[in-house]
């Protein structure tokens, strides 16, 4: 099991960065994937980012590839979501989650989520 927490939601103005961290339960094994969702009012979970513990390349949604960079710190069980250029559409409540195998876009083949925390980007 690899249970996660986001934190660094807030609210920035368009244009403006904001930096994601999600800590995991414990160290995730080689072939856990973690990734970040994001869910905005009215509108399904949708994929943002993920890669898998032991492997560097990041899979990107179309909409933020070169504005978004996804990382991590092994050391302290955690990965990150860089978030810059922000835009309105921007604007969700950012999940992270967990999966065993490789990162998929479907929300439904992740087991674990965090409780999600909130991203405003005002005009």
């Amino acid at each position: 099991q690899v249970q996660v927490a986001e934190s660094g939601g807030g609210s920035v103005q368009a244009g403006g960065s904001l930096r994601l961290s999600c800590v995991t339960s414990g160290r995730p094994y080689s072939s856990h994937a973690l990734a970040w969702f994001r869910q905005a009012p009215g509108k399904e979970r949708e994929f943002v980012a993920g890669m898998r513990w032991n492997d560097r390349n990041v899979r990107y949604a179309d909409s933020v590839k070169g504005r978004f960079t996804m990382s991590k710190n092994s050391a302290e069980n955690t990965v990150y979501l860089q978030m810059n250029s922000l835009k309105p559409d921007d604007m969700a409540i950012y999940y992270c989650s967990s999966r065993v195998g490789a990162p998929t876009t479907s929300a439904s083949d992740y087991r674990y989520w965090g409780q999600g925390t909130q991203v405003t980007v005002s005009s």
